[in-house]
């Protein structure tokens, strides 16, 4: 926890800027007029570190394939294409660099100059050690309470912006930058004025992309954490959650019980319990017309288990798991909703786990873990409010790992024309500077640097099984060896004190053999067999125990 404090000191003793999941320096007016984002690298101050070959600035290429039918507007949407309505240079990172300035490595890359390769793995969360666990919940509320150095959030439309003449960021933390993200990329589409949506549209959900996306929304979460840490052995554990009977996470040593006073919110015994959410009242939203501002909307709540269960009937189980891995298609037909025999959309939850058929009347899979937290999970744009959100997507991209591993597709498997809008292959995945591609995350994890736990051979689970016991053992021995050193202490003390004695009582003889034998004779407390003769009768014979 030394390194903990170091980092809180750090960080509250400097100013609160502004940063941005739109790069600080590309949320000024003068970047925005501009439209470029190509900020400089502290390294050698040129913009992407093009004095350092790290990277350079570029006109942003965007796709002309078609998109599905599903989206009937066109110019009303800053996602549209993105980034194209805020940006058209970006940086383009070169080698292993990556970030939105080059100043980070590509994933699964470490070192000064990004060349040290290493391969991360993501454990089951209940597998931790105790060191362990705590760790993650304080690097959590750590997040929760850092302003993001890196970014800020926009809480306004381009053309609310005036074309971006008029900046409209906020300051988020680096937890609810992600929370924001999360929001930004599900909300619905503003056709102007009050109650003017368009509620069918999602640019990260209910379409190819979801798995990708979510992928890279994983990774640089985790990237973010390691960076305000300093921790870079940092990974996201995940919640194995086939055939639990209830919410197995949801203790105060993890997400957070129940309140006793109220079972809709958190135990005051979690650190949890304090948090506040953003971005979750949708229909609010809606009808003023406007985006989620990023201003705290009340308490984080989760209730699990008391959910519709004419929606999700129970948790699901390792054979709904298995059936949906048989799929051997990634997607199928129109690519929503409606996909039969589908594995993205069967995982996702609207495909149903036992038969495949698209538009199932209840959700299964990844849609029936946010109904039935029963909460902030339950609502799409405000669900990764709650921390459980990370452990419950990091185990759905574990599965997507595996049919990835099964299959072996090719990125070019991926669609490349007639998805949903913003879910071709070639289409930038919205919000995320820099810029991806989602068929870029159509790959193994292992080609993105990091595995799972329960996907090692039988010499590494082993090697993985003893990691907490090891752990645990490296918190605890210096307890061991000071426990060692004073029974040390004490038995010399003993010898010496023995020693002294019997330098004092030279003359002493010890008892012989019999003398020792009753001395560690245990004394009757009740005679066994009696005589009738009187004078025995005062001198019972008796057997004893011994």
């Amino acid at each position: 926890f030394s390194k903990l404090l170091t980092h809180i000191f750090f960080l509250v003793s400097l100013p609160f800027l502004l940063f941005g999941q739109f790069p600080r320096l590309c949320a000024t007016r003068e970047a925005l007029l501009r439209k470029e984002c190509c900020p400089p690298w502290d390294g050698d101050g040129s913009a992407c570190g093009a004095s350092s070959g790290r990277g350079f600035c570029r006109d942003v290429e965007v796709s002309d394939l078609p998109d599905g039918p599903q989206y009937p507007f066109s110019g009303l949407d800053d996602r549209e294409r993105w980034p194209l309505v805020f940006y058209n240079r970006t940086c383009e990172c070169v080698g292993n660099f990556m970030g939105f300035n080059c100043a980070d490595c590509k994933f699964g890359y470490f070192g000064l100059n990004c060349n040290e390769r290493r391969e991360s793995v993501r454990r089951n969360i209940l597998h931790l050690s105790r060191a362990q666990k705590i760790r993650l919940v304080s690097y959590l509320n750590l997040a929760k309470h850092t302003v993001s150095q890196d970014y800020v959030v926009a809480t306004g439309t381009y053309r609310e912006m005036q074309n971006g003449s008029n900046p409209m960021f906020a300051d988020a933390s680096v937890y609810d930058v992600f929370v924001w993200i999360h929001y930004y990329v599900s909300r619905n589409a503003l056709l102007g004025g009050p109650g003017n949506v368009w509620t069918d549209v999602d640019f990260a959900h209910w379409a190819p992309a979801f798995l990708p996306w979510h992928r890279l929304y994983l990774l640089h979460w985790e990237h973010e954490i390691r960076k305000l840490t300093g921790d870079m052995s940092f990974t996201i554990p995940y919640w194995d959650w086939r055939d639990a009977r209830g919410c197995d996470v949801c203790t105060d040593e993890l997400m957070g019980d129940r309140s006793p006073q109220d079972p809709s919110l958190l135990s005051p015994g979690s650190v949890f319990s304090s948090w506040k959410v953003l971005c979750s009242q949708a229909e609010d939203y809606n009808n003023r017309g406007v985006l989620c501002d990023a201003r705290e909307e009340g308490p984080l709540r989760r209730n699990p288990g008391n959910h519709n269960r004419n929606v999700v009937e129970r948790l699901p189980t390792t054979a709904e798991v298995e059936f949906t891995l048989g799929l051997t298609n990634y997607d199928t037909g129109a690519m929503d909703r409606t996909a039969n025999m589908s594995f993205r959309n069967t995982l996702e939850g609207f495909g149903d786990p036992r038969t495949g058929l698209g538009n199932s009347s209840r959700m299964g899979m990844h849609a029936a873990i946010h109904v039935y937290m029963n909460g902030s999970m339950s609502s799409v744009q405000g669900s990764a409010n709650d921390p459980i959100f990370l452990l419950h997507h990091a185990f759905v991209d574990c599965i997507y790992e595996q049919w990835l591993r099964r299959y072996r597709p090719t990125p070019s498997q991926y669609p490349e024309s007639n998805a949903p809008i913003g879910h071709n292959s070639e289409y930038h995945m919205v919000p995320f500077l820099p810029l991806q591609r989602n068929r870029d995350y159509f790959i193994s994890s292992k080609d993105l640097g990091y595995e799972y736990s329960n996907l090692l051979d039988a010499s590494q689970r082993l090697a993985e099984s003893m990691r907490p016991i090891l752990d645990e053992m490296q918190d605890v021995w210096p307890w061991l060896l000071l426990a060692a050193l004073c029974g040390g202490i004490l038995a010399m003390a003993t010898a010496a004190v023995i020693v002294t004695v019997k330098r004092r009582n030279r003359g002493f003889t010890w008892p012989h053999m019999r003398g020792w034998r009753n001395l560690f004779t245990l004394p009757e407390t009740q005679p066994l067999i009696f005589t009738h003769n009187s004078e025995e009768s005062k001198h019972p014979n008796y057997q004893t125990a011994m």
